[in-house]
C-alpha cells in the first residue's frame, strides 16, 4: 500500500519539465517519477529508520537487504560481498545486469557517520524537509538510483543498458586494507564506461552545481620525542625545549611553508602530548599524562590532507618531511602517511558529462549547471574508480547539515534528482559506445 508523506507540497515546489525540450520517452519518465514520488519517500523513510553507522554491521546489512530487494525488482542480479571478519565491516551490495553499449556504474553507500553511541534519529518530515541520520548522506542518493532505474524500466529503456550498482557498506569509515575493501569496486570502475556518484547534490547561489572533481583524502601522523627533565631545566643546552614546543614549531612551519596552494588543505585533527602518551589512530582516541613541572617526552599529532592531484600530494608530503627532519636540539620527529581516497581530477570526459547534465537541467526548467570548485567537496568512493572511467558525482538530493545530527534533505529535490539521473543515463546510452 502506498504511504503518503504530504508530497503535494513537493509537487508544488518542483519546477515543471519543459515538454518541448524533452523527448517523448523522457517526458514519460518525468511524468512517472512525479506520479511515484510518494513511494520514493516511503523507501527513504524505511532506510533512514534503520541505524547503519559504518561499524554497525547488523544495521548496514539490514539497509542492504532493503536495497537488495529494490534492485531485484528492476531485474538486477544481486550479490553481497563479505569482508574478512577482522575488518569489522558489513560488506558491500552489488547489483548487475547485462546489456550492450555504454556500461554504467552507479555508486551509493549504505552506512552513515552516526554510530550506535551517537543515538538514533529516525525519519521525520513536515512534507518539505526530511530529517534523520543518513537522510542527506546518503540514503536519499540510494533511493534516487533505484527510482531512476525504475523510470527507465517503465518505458522499456533499461533492458539493453549494462548496469552495475555498487552500494558500499563502509564509505564513511573504510575497512582496511583498502586493497581488499575496494577491490571489487575498483574492478567495476575498470569495467565501466561511465561512473555516476549519488551523494548529495550541491545547490547554492540559486544555482545547481555539477561535481566533476573531488580532492583526495589521506592521513598523516606526526610523532615527536623530547628529553624528559625537570621543568626548571627547559631550554638549557642539556634539555632543550621538549616534545610539545618542538611539535608546535613543526606545525607552525607546516602552516607557514606548506599551506597556500590552490586545492591543497591539511588539518591537525588530534594532538596528544605529555610524559606518557597512548594514541589509537584507528579509533581516533588517546590519553595523556604529564605535569607542569616536567618537560614533556612525547607528542602524537594525527591529521588529514586533501589534494586535487597525485603530484600535489607528493609535493606536500615532501615539504612536510623536510620540516620534520630539521629538529631542535634534544628532540627527534618522524611523520608517516597513509593513503585513503585518491583524487578525482576534472578530466575532459568528466566535463563532457557535466555539459550533458547541464542541458538536462535546462530541459527540466532550471538554470545551466556549471562545474563545482572541487574545494567545496570532500572525498568519496567515486574517486577510486575515476582514474579508469569518465565520472560525475553529486547526483543526490539537495539539503544540508551533512555529518551533523541536523542533516536534512529537501523532498522537492528527490523527483528532480531522479529525473536528472534517469534522463542522463537514457541520453548517454543512446549516444553509442564510441561517442
Amino acid at each position: 500500500m502506498m504511504r503518503c508523506f504530504c508530497i503535494g507540497v513537493l509537487f508544488a515546489l518542483s519546477l515543471p519539465a519543459t515538454a518541448n525540450s524533452l523527448s517523448d520517452d523522457e517526458q514519460r519518465m518525468a511524468d512517472w517519477i512525479d506520479a511515484n514520488a510518494d513511494d520514493a519517500v516511503a523507501l527513504l523513510k524505511e532506510t533512514v529508520d534503520i541505524p547503519s553507522g559504518s561499524l554497525n554491521v547488523a544495521g548496514v546489512r539490514e539497509v542492504g537487504a532493503v536495497m537488495r530487494r529494490e534492485l531485484e525488482v528492476v531485474g538486477l542480479q544481486t550479490e553481497w560481498l563479505e569482508m574478512p571478519p577482522e575488518m569489522n565491516r558489513a560488506g558491500h551490495l552489488f547489483g548487475r545486469k547485462d546489456g550492450s553499449g555504454k556500461k554504467f556504474l552507479l555508486i551509493g553507500h549504505l552506512d552513515t557517520v552516526f554510530e550506535v553511541e551517537d543515538g538514533s534519529r529516525p525519519f521525520e518530515s513536515d512534507g518539505e524537509i526530511a530529517r534523520g541520520h543518513g537522510v542527506y548522506d546518503m540514503k536519499t542518493g540510494n533511493v534516487i538510483i533505484v527510482y531512476a532505474l525504475r523510470a527507465l524500466k517503465e518505458i522499456g529503456a533499461l533492458d539493453d543498458i549494462p548496469i552495475t550498482v555498487a552500494y558500499t557498506g563502509d564509505e564513511e569509515k573504510s575497512g582496511r586494507p583498502l586493497s581488499i575493501s575496494r577491490q571489487a569496486f575498483i574492478e567495476a570502475g575498470k569495467w565501466a564506461d561511465i561512473a555516476l556518484g549519488f551523494e548529495e547534490a550541491m545547490y547554492f547561489d540559486d544555482t545547481d552545481w555539477a561535481t566533476v572533481a573531488r580532492r583526495s583524502s589521506s592521513r598523516w601522523v606526526l610523532t615527536v620525542e623530547g628529553k624528559q627533565s625537570h621543568s626548571s631545566n627547559i631550554f638549557n643546552e642539556e634539555t632543550g625545549a621538549g616534545a610539545i614546543f618542538e611539535a608546535a614549531r613543526i606545525l607552525n612551519a607546516f602552516y607557514d611553508e606548506v599551506r597556500g596552494q590552490e586545492h591543497l588543505t591539511f588539518n591537525a585533527g588530534t594532538i596528544q602530548g605529555g610524559t606518557e602518551v597512548e594514541y589509537d589512530a584507528g579509533q581516533n582516541r588517546g590519553s595523556t599524562f604529564g605535569k607542569t613541572n616536567v618537560v614533556p617526552r612525547k607528542v602524537v599529532v594525527h591529521g588529514g590532507m586533501r589534494t586535487l592531484s597525485t603530484e600535489q600530494l607528493e609535493w606536500a608530503r615532501a615539504a612536510m618531511q623536510a620540516i620534520v627532519a630539521n629538529n631542535h636540539p634534544h628532540t627527534s620527529a618522524s611523520i608517516t602517511f597513509a593513503d585513503s581516497y585518491p583524487p578525482m581530477a576534472p578530466t575532459a570526459g568528466n566535463l563532457a558529462l557535466q555539459r550533458e547534465l547541464s542541458d538536462i537541467n535546462v530541459a527540466l526548467g532550471r538554470k545551466p549547471m556549471p562545474a563545482l570548485d572541487p574545494s567545496r567537496r570532500g572525498a568519496a568512493d567515486i574517486s577510486y574508480v575515476a582514474p579508469y572511467t569518465d565520472a560525475l558525482a553529486g547526483l543526490g538530493g539537495i539539503g544540508g547539515g551533512g555529518h551533523t545530527p541536523d542533516e536534512f534533505v529537501r523532498l522537492s529535490s528527490l523527483p528532480l534528482a531522479i529525473k536528472r539521473a534517469a534522463i542522463l543515463i537514457y541520453r548517454l546510452s543512446h549516444q553509442g559506445a564510441d561517442d
